[in-house]
């Protein structure tokens, strides 16, 4: 929000008199209380808000209560804020595109009278498109969801709907569900949910309160509806009106579902589409396959970068704003959006576009070519949507047609092209280009708006009708040129009887209140005063001069007017009938639209690709049963981006039964998370269809990336660091399969060591006993990597589990550290901590203690163990008994092995915690008489 101080100095005045001001205040008592409403009033030049709105705005964009106003006077005051239309546009944008929490309302009227004229919430942006997009392009396409829960026998079973309006899609799916809403996080997120609407009712029960916490972590608004508005009847009858097409697959699709029928119920009476009849035959429906493509929750979207975030330094810092290099006007940003939200998980579509991809980059003429032309290409699908809401005219046409006329240059380049993938690209593009634009499709519409439309005018930036389009315009038109004519002979014979000359002393004017005038100058009025009195009608004198008129220029200038008024009346109703006529057009448009804009998209990667100081390679993908990820020579595609940065590439090799579980150690800042992160962030753009920042790159397709880095506090919600940490990790644990890729970064620092490390070899174990998916666990447990030896004696072990480290060189006499960056075989010998302390300066005393405590706590050999002795001061070792020694080990082993056994993505989280404090209970009773046991208590 760009509110500031400036911005609040210049608020427009608040202008109402007493009797306008308890006229509004009269209103404003009867509107119904909505906490989440935001609502402006249109007072013309400016807009205002009121009551606990006013106050929001103040602080939240003007960031001063100072620009507060009060409306009356004593306990009726009403606190108030002016906003000028610029800031309104502003504010508009940040409730409904950036913000999850309010919805917006729009006033129009005077005193007492205002009626509400548009309503807006992040998913149903509709009546605000005007305001919002007026001087932006539409980034994302806003989906609203609706779900139907049921909960039966400890299960979960999902019914949900949705309806994207930009696209006039409607969706529907049913799934099984796991306690953490899994399969639901990564369905409204691969979907772009900005709003979800949920039975009242359920809400309250304690069984749906993770499944709020799903909602919250994808950052929708959850709505609440009346659960009698969940109903599947009548359904029949809706769709039949709103869905184009034949009635007999959408009722066969519909009567394939319990639960979701009820969810679209609700939504269809949410989202209103049934009270606009432009709705009506223009909608599709389709099945939601939440298996159709890689599943992505809130936690993996954040960790990888993926989208754009207000704290991005600049946009190469998330992966939308580094592969954003899209032409067209708003379709391929919002495509790309939606792709990166939906990476594919078939092969042979991922194989089609790495090959578009492969010929853009190596047809560098090709590339530039279509990229000049996508620039002159509008946004098609914004535009027909204007149309067929009748708020767009002739301008919007206009620019349908512009776009239009560039294919012809489109299909000239790629019919050049004769390389290796010229069939894919004649069959991807240049067939379905030809079909839509022949004379039985966009040929007519070029002929509709070239007959219709005076294009000469264009250049005045007038958008007219051609008068040859219509006989009553084209006699409308005569009619208004003769009378014009007419007109101007009466100017030329009143200035000869006058004795003036002709626009330099007698002028023809056109005033809004009079007509036709004539006009002189004060100075030559006396001239002629005594024909002025008795010939003419003096209308006004002004400093400007005299106007004056006669019956003759009266009558004519009457006719005229009236013959403009018809000409603008027929023009406006033939617009209306050229627009309808065009939106006749929409479904051609719409293949148009979506082919043109996945063009710009795969440009952009090969734009991408190719531009690199250090080109991408094309991956080489296989199916998730077979093959490895072996990626040589890959680097971080957004860290590299930065100007600051000389990236190191490293390898990685997750081998099944090799490497497939990595445990990657080594000091903080060595590289640890960029590394594991990149894998990640590299998988994904293989599966959208891009190449990638690596000199080879193999990978096996994965149905879903679970990543689990860095946790922060949620206090507003009541979660610590471990408890959103251990939350993350149970969404891994329950909904990882072995075609997954697990990315865990630091797990089990927020609690204490012992217990951190316990948790950690336990999710470890389960990952490669269990999961058997591809993980990259990067830790600070350096004992962890005794799991690689210890897992290598399991029988049957399928795994492979793998030790690696970044490397770091110590110089032995200046003990300074120096991070080489490269991730070697082996796990890491030391820890750095205190070396990278020494880097942050801390004071020499603090450092030299740390190395001291260090190596007390590092050798846990009974030989070692330091205890304080209070009475003399000194530090003395204890020795504890062999036999004790034994015998406590043995206990701390069974302690593990217990925990290391436990089923925690079949437990609830309460039922774990209960488990793992009863086993902590036992073993501090059976420490009571182990002096060597209670040391780790």
């Amino acid at each position: 929000m760009e509110g500031n101080f400036e911005e609040q100095n210049k608020l427009p005045e608040l202008k109402l008199d007493a009797k306008q001001a308890q006229g509004f205040l009269s209103f404003y008592k009867t509107l119904p209380n909505a906490t989440r409403a935001v609502r402006f009033f249109d007072r013309k030049d400016y807009y205002t808000a009121h009551g606990e709105n006013s106050v929001f705005i103040a602080k939240t964009y003007y960031h001063t209560t100072t620009a507060l106003r009060q409306l009356g006077s004593g306990s009726n005051a009403l606190s108030s804020v002016s906003i000028s239309k610029n800031m309104f546009e502003t504010i508009a944008r940040d409730l409904l595109l950036e913000r999850n929490d309010h919805t917006a309302e729009l006033y129009e009227g005077s005193g007492s009278n205002w009626r509400l004229v548009k309503t807006g919430s992040p998913g149903n942006i509709g009546s605000f498109e005007d305001v919002l997009f007026a001087n932006n392009e539409m980034q994302d396409t806003p989906v609203v969801v609706s779900i139907f829960p049921s909960f039966q026998d400890g299960r979960c079973v999902i019914g949900m709907a949705y309806v994207d309006l930009t696209r006039r899609i409607l969706g529907l799916a049913e799934f099984l569900d796991d306690s953490r809403f899994t399969n639901l996080e990564s369905s409204l997120i691969a979907l772009g949910a900005k709003e979800c609407i949920f039975p009242a009712e359920s809400g309250k029960s304690n069984e749906c309160k993770s499944l709020y916490d799903s909602l919250e972590r994808c950052a929708v608004m959850i709505t609440e509806r009346k659960k009698h508005e969940f109903k599947g009847r009548d359904l029949d009858s809706d769709l039949k009106r709103l869905v184009k097409g034949n009635i007999e697959p959408v009722r066969d699709l519909v009567s394939g579902f319990d639960l979701a029928t009820p969810a679209l119920g609700a939504l269809l009476s949410f989202s209103e589409l049934l009270s606009n009849e432009d709705n009506y035959g223009n909608f599709t429906i389709r099945r939601y396959d939440i298996g159709g493509f890689m599943r992505l929750d809130s936690a993996a979207m954040r960790a990888l970068n993926v989208m754009e975030s207000k704290t991005d330094a600049n946009k190469n810092f998330s992966l939308f704003g580094l592969m954003n290099r899209t032409c067209t006007a708003g379709m391929g940003k919002r495509l790309l959006h939606m792709w990166l939200k939906q990476p594919l998980v078939d092969l042979n579509e991922i194989k089609t576009r790495l090959d578009i991809v492969q010929c853009f980059v190596e047809e560098a003429g090709l590339r530039q070519d279509l990229r000049q032309h996508l620039k002159r290409i509008s946004d098609v699908e914004r535009l027909l949507r204007s149309l067929e809401r009748r708020r767009g005219g002739l301008q919007h046409i206009i620019k349908l047609y512009q776009s239009t006329i560039r294919l012809p240059f489109i299909k000239t380049a790629m019919q050049q092209y004769t390389g290796e993938f010229s069939p894919l690209i004649r069959e991807r593009y240049l067939k379905k280009l030809e079909a839509l634009s022949d004379q039985d499709h966009l040929g007519k519409f070029i002929d509709l708006v070239e007959y219709s439309v005076d294009l000469d005018q264009l250049e005045n930036g007038e958008y007219m009708i051609s008068s040859s389009y219509d006989t009553t315009l084209a006699s409308l038109k005569d009619q208004k040129e003769l009378l014009e004519q007419q007109i101007h002979e009466l100017h030329k014979k009143t200035a000869i009887e006058l004795d003036l000359q002709v626009d330099k002393a007698l002028k023809l004017d056109k005033a809004a209140q009079f007509g036709h005038v004539f006009r002189i100058t004060k100075k030559e009025e006396p001239k002629i005063r005594k024909k002025l009195t008795t010939q003419f009608i003096v209308l006004e004198t002004r400093k400007d001069g005299v106007k004056f008129t006669n019956t003759k220029l009266k009558k004519l200038g009457d006719q005229y007017q009236s013959v403009v008024d018809d000409y603008k009346s027929c023009q406006k109703e033939l617009v209306d009938r050229v627009v309808q006529t065009v939106t006749s057009f929409s479904e051609v448009f719409e293949e148009l639209a979506g082919l043109l804009s996945e063009m710009d998209v795969l440009l952009s990667f090969a734009d991408l690709a190719a531009s690199c100081p250090t080109p991408y390679c094309r991956p080489e993908v296989t199916s998730s049963d077979a093959g490895d990820i072996v990626l040589e020579g890959s680097r971080h595609p957004c860290v590299e981006a930065q100007d600051w940065v000389n990236f190191i590439p490293n390898d990685c090799r997750l081998m099944r039964g090799k490497s497939w579980f990595q445990i990657v150690t080594g000091p903080n800042m060595g590289g640890k998370s960029t590394f594991i992160r990149q894998v990640g962030v590299i998988v994904l753009m293989a599966q959208v269809g891009s190449f990638v920042p690596c000199d080879k790159a193999s990978i096996s397709i994965r149905d879903c990336i679970f990543a689990r880095v860095g946790a922060g506090d949620c206090q507003l919600r009541g979660v610590s660091t471990f408890m959103q940490e251990m939350l993350e990790t149970a969404s891994i644990l329950k909904g990882a399969t072995d075609k997954s890729l697990i990315i865990i970064d630091e797990l089990g620092r927020g609690t204490s060591t012992y217990d951190g490390f316990g948790l950690a070899w336990a999710i470890c174990e389960h990952l490669v006993q269990v999961k058997k998916a591809p993980t990259l666990f990067a830790t600070h447990f350096h004992e962890l990597t005794a799991l690689a030896q210890s897992n290598s004696e399991v029988a049957g072990d399928t795994v492979g589990v793998a030790n690696f480290h970044v490397s770091a060189h110590i110089d032995t006499e200046s003990r300074k550290l120096t991070m080489l960056y490269k991730v070697e075989p082996g796990a890491c010998d030391q820890s750095f901590g205190i070396h990278v302390a020494e880097f942050a300066n801390f004071p020499e005393s603090v450092v030299a203690l740390a190395r001291e405590k260090a190596a007390e706590l590092e050798d846990f050999s009974p030989s070692s163990m330091i205890v304080n002795n209070e009475e003399s001061g000194k530090r003395k070792s204890r020795e504890d008994d062999p036999d004790e020694v034994s015998r406590g080990a043995a206990r701390a082993h069974k302690f593990l092995k217990e925990f290391a056994a436990m089923p925690l993505d079949k437990m609830e989280l309460k039922d774990s915690l209960q488990r793992v404090r009863a086993m902590k209970d036992e073993l501090e009773k059976d420490a009571a008489d182990c002096h060597w046991l209670r040391q780790f208590l």
